[in-house]
């Protein structure tokens, strides 16, 4: 054995072992991956404050079980359900009865070209029919998760990005 060998050794255990490393990362992240990226946002109903964790001023302290992760909604002219793009609220006070009423859901821009046909596009207030009785108030619309209750979660994704990136660079 010629000592070019002997140090060729520790070059490609380091390199097997980096290799190996960023195999595992790549595994953890594949497993991690839940498909499409949906939003999470609040789901409930309150008329005349029956629903208290719906209601405002909201409060993120019993709001677990009201929060679907991921949130999918229905698409104009298509079938099934699709990943949220947008959590919504909508909020106002029946006219016949002087009753408050707050959903909070999520909703999908369908893609058509105009801002005026597309619920998530932009906040809307004024008079609306709500379970076939005259409503006054908003829609309000947000494309962050849980942002129609609460501010943002917090997202581990960027972590596993940047480990990914440095084991690649390390790799090399």
């Amino acid at each position: 054995m010629n000592l070019k060998e002997d140090s060729a050794c520790p070059q490609l255990i380091s390199s097997i072992y980096k290799r190996s490393c960023l195999y595992l990362v790549l595994t953890i992240m594949i497993l991690n991956f839940k498909g499409s990226h949906s939003l999470d946002c609040f789901k409930c109903v309150s008329v005349g404050g029956d629903n208290q964790p719906c209601e405002d001023p909201f409060h993120n302290n019993y709001t677990k079980d009201i929060l679907e992760a991921p949130c999918w909604a229905g698409r104009k002219q298509r079938d099934g359900v699709f990943p949220a793009t947008a959590c919504i609220k909508l909020s106002g006070i029946y006219e016949d009865s002087g009753e408050t009423m707050i959903v909070r859901g999520c909703a999908l821009d369908s893609g058509t070209l105009t801002i005026d046909t597309e619920i998530v596009r932009m906040s809307h207030c004024g008079g609306f029919y709500f379970d076939n009785r005259y409503v006054s108030g908003c829609l309000q619309s947000c494309s962050e998760d849980a942002c129609n209750g609460t501010s943002s979660k917090y997202s581990w994704s960027w972590i596993y990005i940047l480990i990914f990136l440095i084991l690649m660079i390390q790799a090399q």
